[in-house]
């Protein structure tokens, strides 16, 4: 059992910067405000932020709202820091480094300070830089959860939407790693960057003819698996280019499915949710999610995987405001990381 005494790294300041959005709208303008720091729970460490990176999701969300969130709301979901308060014989310890992906219900990291289940995190090896594990937790974990869900094996052939996307990268080295033959898209300009990440066939996702240009090239059998990140009609079009009971990982909401379609492919059909480990309450999940983190960890600091590239940006309302709006343009390749100063 732990103690109940708390130690922590130094004198802690009362409050603390975040940055916050009052509302969502598709105009949204983030702010900076002075808060309380977080107050921990027996199980919940408190972490001084040094890096959070920036997703998609954070933007989307920012956009329209989500329906657990009370306003004003801290965003980020995906944080690197120093545990600088914990229960004395907890794991982690003060002054451990650690990475983690937080709960969508609760406040996010975009803060000086942020407190996190002890069990959701993962430690960073010494030698990796915290900027770069910052860039892992959602892109790595969504493109290895739905590695995992579709059962990759030695010479699968395997299409990942968005090649040069976050995910996209993350996937196409999980995929090369387990032996498959990786099929994906991206822009023109983008085709040297996801061939050296290790995909075998990558196709202009602009092109009108893209389906015929990839059944052609693929073969009349289909795909094995697909990695679908984009959703709406591409997950419609991803199913036509599968075989008879291929499998599929959605990271997006599935778009209407005609009954002729399902029975004449009969696909088998994942959803990748890492917000739902925190929804639906399930400790099992958040802790295969900190396993999974350290998996990424790992591989990166073994030279097994690299990162998307980083796009510095400063700890302000201003700066990340403009950084989220970019990610809604499309089009980004990288990882947005912000340095909590």
């Amino acid at each position: 059992m732990l103690s109940n005494e708390t130690v922590q790294l130094c004198d802690l300041p009362e409050t603390m910067k975040a940055i916050v959005l009052e509302s969502p709208s598709e105009t949204f303008s983030l702010h900076q405000v002075e808060l309380p720091l977080p107050q921990c729970d027996a199980n919940e460490i408190l972490v001084k932020v040094e890096f959070v990176g920036l997703n998609p999701l954070d933007a989307q969300f920012a956009k329209t709202g989500f329906c657990k969130w009370q306003y004003p709301h801290i965003l980020g979901l995906d944080a690197v820091g120093t545990v600088v308060q914990a229960n004395k014989g907890q794991f982690p310890s003060v002054g451990d480094r650690i990475m983690w992906h937080s709960s969508l219900a609760q406040q996010g990291v975009l803060s000086e300070y942020a407190k996190v289940p002890n069990f959701a995190v993962a430690l960073i090896p010494e030698n990796l830089e915290s900027k770069t594990a910052a860039a892992i937790p959602c892109s790595g974990l969504s493109a290895l959860i739905a590695v995992e869900k579709i059962q990759i094996n030695e010479g699968d052939t395997v299409f990942i939407d968005a090649g040069a996307g976050a995910v996209g990268q993350f996937a196409i080295q999980l995929a090369k790693q387990r032996g498959a033959d990786v099929f994906t898209m991206a822009s023109k300009h983008n085709h040297k960057l996801v061939k050296k990440l290790g995909a075998d066939a990558v196709f202009n996702y602009t092109d009108k003819k893209l389906s015929q240009k990839i059944a052609t090239a693929l073969g009349p059998q289909g795909f094995d698996a697909v990695i679908d990140t984009i959703g709406g009609d591409s997950t419609l079009r991803n199913i036509e280019l599968m075989r008879f009971c291929g499998r599929i990982a959605c990271l997006k909401s599935l778009p209407i499915l005609t009954p002729e379609l399902m029975f004449r492919k009969a696909p088998n059909i994942s959803i990748v949710s890492l917000g739902g480990a925190w929804l639906a309450n399930s400790l099992c999940a958040q802790q295969r999610m900190s396993f999974m983190n350290n998996q990424l960890l790992e591989n990166i600091d073994n030279g097994d995987i690299v990162v998307p590239e980083i796009s510095p940006v400063n700890f302000n309302a201003e700066a990340i405001t403009q950084a989220l709006h970019h990610q809604l343009d499309g089009g980004f390749t990288g990882k947005q990381i912000v340095e909590i100063a």
